[in-house]
Formats: structure tokens, C-alpha cells, sequence
């Protein structure tokens, strides 16, 4: 099975940008499809977005699709996820998720991965 870490996040004021990291351990990185969820204080988690194992391909939600990016380098086993035009609503802990795919299949769901990391907090304040 493979592990996940978070690290990148902090506290950004309104309006800056955020580069999270997700890096994998334990089995090729390149096996697995990648998304990154995100839970704020009282509310349930939800998709952020997603990235094919190959990084061929992405999806986001509507509402982050223009400020949000994901990619990621197997080579150095992480994927990343680039915010920007930060504001107060963004604010939660972040987490990525991992599956074992065997096609370029994204995955949307949080019912879809088996591997989850422990999150990182972002914090969106001036």
C-alpha cells in the first residue's frame, strides 16, 4: 500500500497563492490516481480535484476549476496542488487521497480511494 504525507500548508493572507505537496511512499506513485479533498471546521469534506495516474488528466470542482491547478511529478513521487486568489473560504485542512488504477481513470468520489493522508491545514487570514 502506499502512504501519503501532506506538507505546504500555513497561513496565507486573501489573495496569495499556496503550493501543497502530496508525496507517496511504499509502492510506485505512478500506479495510483491522485485527488486532493478538503474539510473545513463544522462542514463535510468535499472534491477539490483530481489527477489521472499518468497526469494526463484532471478534473476540478466547477467552483476551483479557475483558481485551482493540480499536477504531479512520478518521478518525485508527489503530486501538488497549486491555489491561487486565496480567500477566507478556503480555509481547511487539506487532504490528498491515492487508488490503484490500471487505466488513466479519474476519480471523483472520496468513496473511490483507499489511501488518504493525515491533511495539512490552510489557513486563509489577514
Amino acid at each position: 500500500q502506499v502512504q501519503l504525507v501532506e506538507s505546504g500548508g500555513g497561513l496565507v493572507q486573501p489573495g496569495g497563492s499556496s503550493r501543497l505537496s502530496c508525496t507517496g511512499s511504499g509502492r510506485p506513485f505512478s500506479d495510483y490516481a491522485v485527488g486532493w479533498f478538503r474539510q473545513a471546521p463544522g462542514k463535510e469534506r468535499e472534491f477539490v480535484g483530481a489527477i489521472s495516474r499518468a497526469g494526463t488528466r484532471t478534473q476540478y470542482a466547477a467552483s476551483l476549476q479557475r483558481r485551482f491547478t493540480i499536477s504531479r511529478d512520478n518521478a518525485k513521487n508527489t503530486a501538488y496542488l497549486q491555489m491561487n486568489a486565496l480567500n477566507p473560504d478556503d480555509t481547511a485542512t487539506y487532504f490528498c487521497a491515492a487508488h490503484q488504477t490500471v487505466t488513466g481513470a479519474l476519480l471523483l468520489s472520496e468513496n473511490d480511494y483507499a489511501y488518504w493522508g493525515r491533511g495539512t491545514q490552510v489557513t486563509v487570514s489577514s
